[in-house]
């Protein structure tokens, strides 16, 4: 089979840890043998690199084509406009990868297109579909699901793609209930889980590391980027509740200068420690160092992290939220907190360690969610939609004006 990823969701040379989870499953796909892949991952069009702009000069950053993994990845750029733009998306999405569709037909004949990100990367791929007759599987990830589908306009386009795609995947339940709740049939959704990467996530020598990473007190990660909606603010705050305890905060974002100031009011500056983004080499020393993870997001689709801190031994708190319920079911994954604040989320810290589970069967809890069975079930979609002729039946009279 022959597939062309699709996702503005995609690492690239600029930004290498974006949208990891989505190149970790395509090359999950690959190592069966049974596909090929070319990946288009767009990106927002900005005109300068000058640091001074922040992410939005990673943006101009990212080279227009690359090859990652042996995989060739394509980066064309698509406008986006600032507030105003939600509704327009998909279709500019569509209209400025269009040419580059184009141009990739003519060296490599895809048979499919498998879309990542319901809005607007989803409605996009459907547009492009049903331009170039090619079925498209769309896979739900959580924003875009839980919240972009308040706004109406781009809610009917959801339901619309939904409607005209081959094939749907959530990542979890929760995100196939949102969409049966949206009007779209629970017949045609599948779920199947992200997995993780057993062979790197993977138990470390945990006094050795504790000694490298300057580990002194029983530690807490907080792992994420720096936004309000991840919790780490209510990580500090738990942590004047939890005397003898120190935070390890992994990420960067626009809230850094804000959680730092935060932790300087409550005089917490000398237990908490920002250690930035790191590759995810580096990061499974630091969950396999650490003592708990806490994750205290206000929405999540299906936590990737959690997973991985299992996997290194490590369990972990959680709110929750999304598909958290679906990931944390059994006392050697860790718990989840009664309510989202900072006391429940103290109050949860100590119950976990007054009965804190072996390692070791963390460890094997988390290899209940290894990729070998997500991904066959995807591969096993493709094909039936590929056997059952699906690019003659889903195609149609291209839409107006595309």
């Amino acid at each position: 089979m022959k597939i062309l990823t699709f996702s503005t969701l995609y690492p690239n040379a600029a930004r290498p840890r974006h949208g990891i989870f989505v190149e970790t499953q395509l090359r999950q796909q690959l190592k069966t043998g049974q596909v090929e892949s070319m990946v288009v991952a767009p990106v927002p069009w900005f005109p300068s690199r000058n640091p001074l702009f922040g992410e939005y000069a990673l943006h101009a950053s990212a080279p227009r084509e690359e090859q990652r993994h042996g995989i060739q990845v394509l980066h064309p750029r698509y406008l986006v406009l600032p507030k105003i733009g939600m509704t327009l998306a998909p279709y500019l999405l569509a209209q400025s990868v269009k040419p580059v569709i184009e141009r990739v037909l003519a060296g490599y004949r895809f048979d499919l297109i498998d879309a990542h990100y319901f809005y607007p990367d989803g409605v996009a791929a459907v547009l492009l579909g049903r331009r170039f007759g090619k079925p498209v599987v769309i896979t739900a990830l959580g924003t875009d699901v839980n919240l972009i589908s308040r706004y109406l306009l781009p809610r009917q386009m959801i339901v619309w793609a939904a409607r005209h795609a081959a094939g749907i995947i959530t990542v979890a339940r929760a995100l196939k209930d949102k969409l049966v709740a949206l009007g779209v049939p629970a017949g045609r959704i599948e779920v199947l889980r992200n997995g993780v990467n057993l062979q790197l996530f993977r138990p470390v020598d945990r006094e050795s590391w504790r000694s490298r990473l300057g580990f002194r007190r029983m530690t807490l990660l907080s792992v994420g980027n720096l936004v309000p909606l991840k919790g780490h603010d209510l990580a500090i705050r738990a942590l004047q509740l939890l005397p003898g305890m120190e935070l390890v905060i992994i990420g960067d974002g626009p809230e850094r200068e804000a959680l730092g100031t935060l932790a300087r009011e409550l005089g917490l500056s000398d237990r908490v420690t920002f250690v930035g983004v790191m590759a995810q080499e580096d990061l499974r020393h630091y969950f396999g160092a650490a003592d708990a993870l806490v994750l205290a997001s206000s929405r999540e689709g299906w936590a990737n992290v959690l997973l991985e801190s299992m996997a290194c031994g490590t369990p972990v708190i959680a709110s929750k939220v999304g598909g958290t319920p679906e990931v944390v079911t059994a006392a050697e994954a860790g718990l989840m907190m009664e309510e989202r604040t900072p006391t429940a989320l103290a109050d949860a810290v100590r119950r976990l360690f007054e009965h804190y589970p072996d390692r070791g069967a963390t460890r094997r809890y988390a290899e209940g969610f290894s990729w070998a069975e997500t991904t066959a079930g995807q591969l096993r979609l493709f094909s039936r939609i590929l056997a059952a002729g699906a690019a003659g039946r889903t195609k149609s009279e291209p839409t107006a004006g595309f």
